[in-house]
């Protein structure tokens, strides 16, 4: 069904930064519902969020060129299509870890920007990703703080760390986790120091996701991860992979899951897109583990083009920033649909009824007609900035 033709006017529903905390998820739940597509929600996003918050969670390191890349890297990658097949009924099911997904998509961790998206932070985007029973990554800066998170949802979550302290603090910290329910462990191995953010150090807003002392983040080795994993007892997701040969270390030092991720473009500048790192990943791993990816994802069709080269499930990150800043929970909830019903209806138009068909000759390399802004994939929004509107 096409939700958008039924959907009102998000800007004639009630604001709910306007409306008492007693019925604010209730005013929340008809904004989102309101949405009929993803560009709404980002406009949406954008009109409640200030510039330095809206800053903070879009934008990336240095020059931003990784950030960009992510997005040129998705939008160079056209999608073959087939035709005449019967499509009636697509499989979009796959699983993570032995564990059934209905689509494959995650929450994937962005640090403690969410207690600026919304009051309920971290457990908002929790309870909606555990509604649509899809992972959801939390992060050791997440508020407000892990085992609120765990305790608010009936499943269990992934736990994403940052070292903050020596291995002392690290066993602590792990074992909150294990002892709130957290089935998984996320490692995050990208940012040995922080990144220069010049949006945030223009706007004089500076954070340090995790707190504590960065240093020991910049100490870890493959013998640091080895021993957490054993410490913890689940399995072992490591974050930020950017080459075939640490994949292939990786899965040689019994890594679970490989992650392929750059931050978001927030770490290290002038970096290689997420997009196009991940086919000599999947190659080094050689089926020996589980792949994930995320990286300027906005769209069904970039879910659906990563699918096609080898990941498992794709990550969620900024996109469900804004989700949350547009409506709470609710927000997050419809952003799931949305994409969920983006990746069906390329399925279908694309011939295929599961995802199993999917392959690298699923896509072509092809001229970008985007500039790889970090809001390409919603032309719309960009139309409305360009003719002067700064919060469309």
């Amino acid at each position: 069904m096409d939700t958008a033709s039924k959907a009102a006017d998000p800007r004639q529903v009630q604001d709910p930064a306007q409306v008492a905390d007693a019925t604010r998820f209730d005013a929340q739940q008809a904004l989102a519902q309101s949405f009929g597509t993803l560009q709404e929600l980002v406009m949406a996003a954008r009109r409640t969020l200030s510039q330095s918050h809206w800053d903070m969670l879009s934008g990336g390191s240095d020059s931003e060129a990784t950030l960009r890349r992510n997005r040129l890297a998705l939008d160079s990658l056209a999608l073959r299509q087939r035709v005449l097949v019967d499509v009636r009924n697509i499989d979009t099911r796959t699983s993570l870890l032995g564990k059934s997904l209905p689509v494959p998509m995650f929450i994937a961790p962005i640090g403690n920007y969410l207690q600026y998206a919304d009051p309920r932070g971290a457990t908002a985007v929790a309870c909606a990703a555990v509604a649509k029973q899809v992972p959801c990554f939390v992060s050791t800066a997440a508020r407000p703080g892990i085992e609120a998170v765990a305790r608010a949802v009936d499943q269990p979550l992934i736990f994403q760390l940052y070292v903050r302290g020596d291995r002392q603090w690290v066993g602590d910290i792990l074992d909150r986790a294990k002892a709130a329910g957290y089935d998984a462990l996320c490692v995050t191995v990208d940012r040995a120091y922080y990144s220069r953010r010049e949006r945030d150090l223009i706007n004089r807003h500076l954070v340090r996701e995790g707190g504590g002392d960065a240093s020991h983040q910049a100490s870890l080795t493959w013998t640091d991860v080895l021993w957490m994993k054993q410490r913890m007892g689940v399995p072992l997701i490591l974050k930020g992979i950017a080459t075939g040969e640490d994949a292939k270390l990786a899965v040689e030092h019994g890594v679970d899951v490989v992650y392929v991720s750059n931050h978001g473009g927030r770490q290290l500048d002038h970096a290689q897109a997420s997009i196009e790192v991940l086919p000599e990943v999947v190659e080094a791993v050689d089926g020996r583990a589980e792949v994930l990816m995320d990286g300027g994802i906005l769209r069904g069709t970039d879910i659906v083009k990563a699918v096609a080269l080898g990941a498992k499930a794709v990550g969620i990150g900024k996109l469900h920033g804004w989700a949350l800043a547009a409506a709470g929970e609710p927000g997050v909830v419809r952003m799931l649909e949305l994409l969920e019903l983006e990746i069906r209806t390329a399925m279908g138009l694309m011939g295929l009824t599961s995802l199993a068909q999917l392959s690298p000759q699923s896509v072509r390399l092809v001229t970008p007609v985007s500039t790889g802004s970090v809001t390409s994939a919603y032309p719309m929004y960009e139309a409305a900035l360009r003719h002067g509107e700064s919060r469309p």
